[in-house]
């Protein structure tokens, strides 16, 4: 769609992010035949998955990660790359027709009597109703002492990285053990001497691949759905642990770092003298830093009055509770465990469209105008 075409009079809804969010969500208001506008901060449809390192491939199998309507065209046990991915999202926009306008980055959201403004680059779009779909990895969290790390160190965080190829010749301190950390420094392993700092919050306990995309991750992808979510007793409990200790390790385990030769080191608690400084007071012998802390949701964007003391406002299953028609969906634990997964925004996405106030006016606005 061409970004430059006007729209004319005030959309029924807006959804603010292109990635699989918006679209499942654009899928569910097209069949209600709503008039709505995907606005993606993206060059093409699939960018944010294209731009992550190269050799990622997704944990959940092909038959869990296609939206809506169209099946990922893959074999069902395998895991899709980053990639393949990124082109299904691209097809699936394509294939049902979906408006996105490409390359927006909503500057600013705010209410103007019944109705909700966006503003980027001088353009602004009315809707009735607006999705913030802009999923949970918005801005990269790196400690305010990295900033003191020597120039002579090639430092990255996770969203920066793609191979081994950008790091200087020398030892690699990987920070932070999720599964980020985890994938990135088995892969480093191979050519650099490979350090981690941090602790895994836990790890699958069993072997990630084919067996068990047939047999175990059915079952997980059930409790991450259905049980650990805010609805349940055990999901209540289970949310603000796995928040405070992160999700486990799912395909690269502490074995396989320590058969790779990767060593493990206290946390970093900051940095002295241009060189990271771990909780035993060592300094490791390093030229590289990639930091796999993980990201931040920005609202910034969004006008102080839409906000909860600067933080998301309050929302039950996505629906914000003190503004009528503003909704939300790709957020990390929004509602379940799996809530930013391809299967939870797939799920989440069905339920909100349900949830949107049907217009007035049904005929009032094309949604491709």
């Amino acid at each position: 769609m061409n970004n430059n075409d006007p729209v004319a009079g005030t959309l029924d809804t807006m959804i603010i992010g292109g990635g699989q969010a918006g679209l499942a969500m654009g899928y569910y208001l097209q069949r209600q035949k709503r008039t709505f506008l995907i606005l993606d901060d993206c060059p093409r449809t699939g960018d944010s998955w294209r731009r992550r390192w190269d050799s990622l491939r997704v944990f959940t199998p092909a038959k869990y990660d296609g939206l809506p309507g169209l099946v990922f065209p893959a074999d069902p046990l395998s895991f899709p790359s980053k990639d393949e991915l990124a082109d299904y999202l691209e097809r699936y926009a394509a294939e049902f027709h979906l408006p996105v306008r490409q390359g927006i980055r909503v500057e600013r959201l705010w209410r103007e009597g019944d109705r909700y403004v966006a503003a980027s680059n001088g353009h602004r779009w009315e809707a009735r109703n607006v999705v913030v779909a802009t999923g949970a990895e918005r801005v990269a969290k790196i400690p305010d002492f990295a900033s003191r790390l020597s120039p002579s160190l090639v430092q990255l965080h996770s969203s920066d990285y793609r191979n081994p190829g950008q790091l200087q010749e020398g030892a690699a301190l990987v920070v932070g053990l999720g599964n980020s950390g985890a994938e990135i420094a088995l892969e480093v392993s191979r050519t650099h001497p490979t350090l981690v700092a941090g602790k895994p919050g836990g790890e699958l306990p069993v072997k990630h691949g084919r067996t068990a995309a047939r047999y175990v991750l059915p079952l997980v992808r059930f409790a991450g759905l259905y049980v650990l979510n805010v609805g349940t007793p055990i999901g209540r409990k289970a949310i603000p642990a796995l928040k405070a200790h992160g999700a486990p390790l799912i395909r690269t385990k502490s074995k396989d770092l320590a058969a790779a030769g990767v060593r493990l080191v206290p946390r970093v608690r900051g940095v002295e003298g241009g060189v990271p400084v771990l909780e035993d007071g060592s300094r490791p012998q390093i030229t590289n830093v990639i930091w796999c802390t993980g990201f931040r949701a920005d609202f910034a964007w969004l006008d102080p009055d839409l906000l909860d003391n600067g933080a998301m406002p309050r929302q039950q299953r996505g629906v914000a509770v003190d503004w009528p028609g503003l909704f939300f969906l790709g957020q990390d634990f929004m509602y379940a465990v799996a809530s930013a997964t391809l299967p939870g925004v797939c799920r989440d996405a069905r339920y909100l469209a349900g949830k949107i106030p049907a217009p007035a006016n049904r005929g009032s606005l094309s949604a491709a105008a």
